[in-house]
Formats: structure tokens, sequence, C-alpha cells
């Protein structure tokens, strides 16, 4: 039965000189008890896609063809308060961010009590029905949770808290709208494991929207890749990600760090995904500008359906097939060697206590160590990789690092001087040691240029420099972060979120550090945009020699990156050794888990 179409819908813009097509002529359909994978990088048109079902779409956007049919009725003819109670009803929605998606002031309780209510379920069964769906989605202390407020949950339980919410009403379709984004491995194979069994249970369908084509390939039966509003290529998900067709689908899967094999450079795409203005200019493909395998008839018209087998087509000729990017990666990537130099950073027996007020006008005092006992070295010019799910202490270690936090216990030593002594030379090593954080839109002023940010450490203070050797620092830098000179009279909000993060590595690198811990930098990004940054960073690294801590929950990443790693279990380092050696032989049980949860 099928519960879902989409036939041959197409989203336009209405714009200043001319109408744009956002998403041209898409159509799939979803039956019961199936789940279809949208794949595709960020500005694709993914979400739009559960917009058009939702009646979400900008005031300026609107369906100008086809048809939407949900269990028969089409809803783009309904009017907002029917499809409206179609909602949560019948159409139920995880969001992407849980903690935007709940109202901070507001118990769990009372917002599922609300949604329950919509839903029409009898007030008599309102809290013992909670109590049973926070207990299907793995939150064993439901009574307990019905009382808590969104920020006193981890992202996990508050994701949980969603699914619940969102199965609750045992919907025909639910579309799950990159659920698990930068969630760490083991919650994220939690969360699939607790969906796919939310769906078997309900036989519901799920539209599952990522931009992790692993995910997908272990998730969907059925896979869509999408770029910049077509989809390139769709078909059976082993088939779409095993034997893919078109060179898009090729480009993702080769940026992807893999967990064996030789650690090689990842092939990257040039410039970028063209933006909602440049559409009306792209007649053909609109991936022909950076596709490697382009000829005259893609750039000229829009190519047709091509199919491969009986339910696997392509929107490209016959002669990108062949078309390989994996050979495109000649460099290997070699671990440093062994340095005699002082080590860069060394933690002995470091202990970092968190104190915090619960309870009734904050009376109760509680702590917990958020590091215990940690122990090891940085040598000079090594990338060290710290791994562990979230809360697992690795942020803390990082903020140690650079100084944001003091030690409770122990010794902690930058370049050979031990932190608690530096007195009046502090300001020496914050220079010397940069921190890069995780999310480029909120670390930089949207109100300052390029060329602004990234000289910001020079304009005061002992490091300050003259206007003039600003610019020219300015120039050197965008030529290690490897953007265009053009980019320095931009403002973030101008640049795409590769291009921000590498204005926030070029700002740590201002200064020349000697040391930089790059926390979670690449977290959520999608693979093509993250094998650039990856690739900057190696490249600094060999050029500068620059010793650097990358703290992650990608264990791919780490591979690719790293040449030794640190393995982080609720505070402690629970393993720790050469990169390869941890991969192919991990001892501890908590290190073999995290390769378990990673999806094949």
């Amino acid at each position: 039965m099928t519960v879902l179409s989409f036939n041959a819908v197409t989203v336009t813009a209405r714009m200043q000189r001319q109408p744009v097509d956002l998403l041209r002529d898409i159509s799939f359909s979803l039956n019961k008890g199936d789940v279809i994978g949208l794949v595709g990088e960020s500005g694709a048109g993914k979400s739009m896609i559960g917009r058009v079902i939702s009646g979400l779409l900008p005031d300026n956007f609107s369906v100008s063809s086809g048809e939407v049919i949900f269990e028969g009725l089409n809803l783009l003819n309904l009017s907002k308060s029917a499809r409206r109670d179609l909602l949560g009803r019948r159409i139920a929605f995880i969001p992407q961010e849980p903690l935007s998606a709940l109202n901070p002031v507001r118990s769990i309780g009372d917002q599922f009590q609300e949604h329950l209510k919509h839903l029409g379920v009898a007030k008599d069964v309102l809290r013992s029905l909670m109590i049973e769906r926070l207990q299907q989605v793995g939150l064993s202390n439901a009574e307990e949770m019905l009382l808590r407020y969104p920020h006193e949950l981890s992202g996990g339980q508050c994701q949980r808290v969603l699914i619940a919410m969102a199965f609750s009403g045992e919907p025909a379709l639910v579309v799950a709208d990159e659920p698990t984004t930068a969630l760490d491995v083991v919650t994220q194979a939690q969360i699939m494991r607790l969906i796919a069994a939310q769906q078997a249970q309900h036989g519901t369908a799920v539209l599952f929207i990522t931009h992790d084509l692993r995910l997908a390939a272990n998730v969907c039966r059925t896979v869509g890749v999408m770029y910049a509003g077509d989809m390139v290529e769709f078909g059976p998900a082993e088939a779409v990600l095993q034997a893919p067709s078109h060179p898009y689908t090729k480009s993702l899967l080769a940026a992807i760090p893999r967990l064996t094999g030789e650690r090689r450079m990842l092939p990257t795409l040039s410039e970028q995904m063209p933006g909602l203005k440049m559409f009306s200019t792209l007649a053909g493909c609109r991936f022909a500008q950076r596709c490697p395998a382009k000829d005259a008839a893609c750039v000229s018209a829009r190519l047709e359906r091509r199919f491969v087998s009986e339910n696997h087509w392509t929107r490209c000729g016959d002669t990108c097939g062949d078309f390989e990017f994996a050979s495109g990666a000649p460099i290997l990537v070699e671990p440093l060697a062994a340095s005699a130099q002082k080590p860069a950073v060394e933690f002995q027996n470091v202990r970092l206590e968190y104190k915090a007020r619960r309870g009734f006008l904050g009376l109760r005092k509680t702590s917990f160590d958020a590091v215990r006992s940690a122990s090891f070295t940085v040598r000079p010019g090594e990338i060290l990789g710290i791994v562990g799910e979230s809360g697992s202490g690795k942020s803390s270690i990082g903020r140690l690092i650079v100084g944001l936090e003091k030690s409770t216990e122990g010794t902690i030593k930058i370049a050979g001087e031990e932190r608690g002594a530096l007195g009046n030379t502090l300001h020496l090593t914050r220079r010397d040691t940069q921190l890069i954080f995780q999310d480029p839109q909120s670390a930089l002023n949207p109100r300052r240029s390029v060329l602004q940010l990234l000289t910001q450490g020079l304009e005061v203070g002992p490091n300050s420099l003259p206007v003039e050797k600003r610019r020219a620092a300015a120039d050197n830098i965008l030529q290690d972060i490897g953007l265009p000179a053009d980019c320095l009279t931009r403002f973030p909000s101008q640049l795409s979120g590769g291009q921000r993060q590498r204005v926030n590595i070029g700002r740590a690198l201002c200064l020349e550090p000697k040391l930089v811990v790059a926390d979670e930098i690449v977290s959520g990004l999608d693979v093509s945009v993250q094998a650039h940054i990856l690739n900057c960073l190696l490249e600094l690294n060999r050029q500068k020699n620059l010793t650097m801590v990358f703290i992650s929950h990608d264990l791919g990443v780490v591979r690719y990156l790293c040449s030794r790693i640190l393995m982080m279990y609720r505070g402690e380092i629970v393993e720790e050794g050469v990169t390869e050696e941890v991969f192919a032989r991990p001892k501890h049980p908590y290190t073999k888990l995290l390769m378990e949860s990673v999806p094949s």
C-alpha cells in the first residue's frame, strides 16, 4: 500500500527578476513499512521536501506543478486546518535539533501531554501512556523524566523524547530530518535502532533525510541522492551506494574517510554547490560546473532519467558510468616521526571536578569528575586524536590545555612549563596555544569582515601590528587555508559552511601558534566540505610542523588525520596507542563498542 507519492513536484521561488525552480520534477513513492532515504549536502533540497509535506514553505515559495498524494489525498489541495489536523496524527516529524524543538521553559511532561491532547487521548490515560512511550524508547526513569526540563537532558535523551512523541499517535508517515546529526556513534546507533524498532512495531513509513551516506546505507531500503534541487540518482540502497552511477554520488562516497585500507588524501570537488540565485543560469545538469566528467550535453539541457536497472535510475549520460574519483587520491598520509624535543603537552594524573547546585532554589550541592587521573603527552608536530561519546571528557581536556579550565588535581605542562607556574608569561602561552571552536556560525562575529576576523589577534596587545602588516598576514593565512583573495572583503553570512570553518581555522593560525586544539570542528559538516577541511589541516601540519589535538567522535575522521589516539569513557582514558594499531587490534571493550557502532 502506497502511503506517500511525489509526482513530478516542482517548487518555485519568486525572485526579484524572475521565478526560479528550487526543486525540479521530484518523483518517488513510499509504501507502508518502508524506509526511503534522501541524501545530499546542505542546500541540496532534502529538507525542502519535508516542508512541502508539512505545508511550511517560505512565503515566496510555492509548488508550481505536480502533486503530493498522502493516503489518497492530495496534500496540496487541503486547507491549512485540514493539513494541520493530519500533522501529529497521521504525519509526524522528528527534527534535527532536539534542544531547539523542545520548549526550554516547559517540562517534558507538559510538552508531551499537550501533544497527546492534540491527538485526542483521554485525560485519564495521559500519564500512563506518556510513561509507557518513554519506556519504549529506552528512558527507564520515565516518571522522573516527565518532571525534567530540556536543558537537564543530554542530546540523545532529548531526541528519544521527540521519537516517543512522534510515534505516540501511531502515524502512517514519519519524516526524520537529520535526527542523528552531531551525535556520537554510540548514541547515533541507539537512536537508529530505536527508530527502526518503532517503525517495525507500528508499520510506519519513514522518510529519512540525512547527509550521512553510511547511515542511509544501514537504515534505508531505497535511497534518493539530491543535488541543488534535483534528484540525480534513485534506487535500492545497496545498488546506489555499492555501484553508484552519477558522478555526484561517487564524489560523496569517495570523500568518506575509511576505517580500513590505506590512508590517502581524500579527493575533493572544486567550488561549491550553486545557490538559489544561480539556478536560473543552469539550464542543464546543476552538477555540471563541478563535475570532472561533464561534456557539452550536460551543460546545454537537462538530461532525462537513464535506468541502470529496473528500479535504479540516474540523470547522467552513458559516458559518466566508468568515471571514478578514487583514482584522484595520490598522496599517502604518513605519521610523523618521533621528536626529541620536550613534549608540547604533558598531563600527569590530572583531575577536573565540576560543581553544581540542584534542587529547590539550588540548595543541594553536587559535584562530578569530568576528567579523572588523565596522563598523556603530545609530541611536537604530532596530531593526537581524542575520541569518545558525548560527556566522556574530551572537550574538558581541550579546555584544560588552552587554559579555559583549571585542573582540580595533577600537573599540566605546556612546552615543558607547568601551567600553574606560568604567571606573567600566560599571555605568551595563550599566543602559542589556540582553540578552534566547533561552530563557526557562533564563533565568528557577523559584523566583521573576513580580513578583520583573521587578524583579530593582531589588533591590540603585545602582538599588535599596523594595518599594512595585518593585511599581509591575512593574505598569507588565506593561502594557508585555501581561500581566494576576494574573501577578505566578505562577511560570514556571505560564505559557505566550509569557508566559514576555514576562516575559523585561519583566525586561530593568525598568531602563528605552536599548538592548536580542534574541538569537533567537522562535526555535522557535509562529507565534501569535511574532506576540504581535513586536507587543509594535514597540509598545515606538514608545512608548519603544527602540533594538534583533534577532538572528535567520528572514528573515520580520526583515523584519517591522527597518528595517535586516546579513547575516553566517563572522564577516563581507557585506551591509548598508535592509530593503526588501535583500529586493527582494539583492546578495551568500549573501543570495540565504538567501532562496532560505526555505520559500515
